[in-house]
């Protein structure tokens, strides 16, 4: 059964990822939750020396604070209902991988990684699985427009992976398929793991 089959009933919500207390009004309208899938993410470009404050503490907030947010929020409900699956996004772009000029987007995705096994080693006990999924570049809208500036370093990465490696880029339905399966009850004795769905990227 394809990842598309299994949606139903979606509810969209405007929020601030940043917004504490939004988050925690999101959680107390929906105490039912099993599966949390935290994926907000903006890609800086810049060295480190090109980098300001505000565009590194702007990269931690949306890419790490907002996960810690939302597990906070979520993850009480979670363990008293017996436990669920919190699924982090991160990136090879992070402790597996150096990236040209992507050097807040790398720090903030390692520390996702950091974020996940402290988030399952903490609740291991209490049923709640926290897992990482680190993909290389993915075929979407925000890659597209990220490639477009020829400035930016997507255009070597899109040109390693199709003349290097697998041969393109990752699907959107590929990272998802992933996401499903560690929702689901299959993946019940994976935790604290950072799954790299990446062709080969970093081999």
């Amino acid at each position: 059964m394809g990842w598309r089959a299994l949606v139903t009933g979606v509810e969209r919500r405007v929020l601030d990822v940043r917004d504490a207390e939004g988050i925690k009004g999101l959680a107390g309208d929906h105490p039912d939750i099993d599966v949390l899938f935290n994926c907000a993410g903006i890609v800086h470009q810049g060295t480190l020396m090109e980098t300001t404050d505000q565009e590194w503490d702007n990269s931690f907030d949306i890419n790490v604070k907002s996960m810690f947010l939302f597990c906070k929020a979520f993850l009480p409900n979670m363990i008293s209902r017996g436990g669920g699956s919190v699924i982090n996004m991160s990136s090879v772009a992070s402790s597996l991988r150096g990236i040209e000029r992507r050097c807040a987007y790398g720090a903030t995705k390692a520390a996702v990684i950091g974020l996940t096994k402290g988030v399952a080693m903490d609740h291991i006990r209490q049923g709640v699985r926290c897992n990482a999924v680190c993909p290389s570049p993915v075929a979407s809208p925000s890659f597209a427009s990220r490639a477009a500036d020829s400035e930016d370093s997507d255009l070597e990465l899109a040109s390693f992976m199709e003349n290097k490696r697998i041969g393109r880029l990752a699907k959107p339905e590929e990272v998802a398929n992933l996401c499903v399966y560690l929702a689901s009850d299959e993946s019940s004795y994976h935790t604290g793991n950072a799954f790299v769905i990446d062709g080969g990227f970093t081999l």
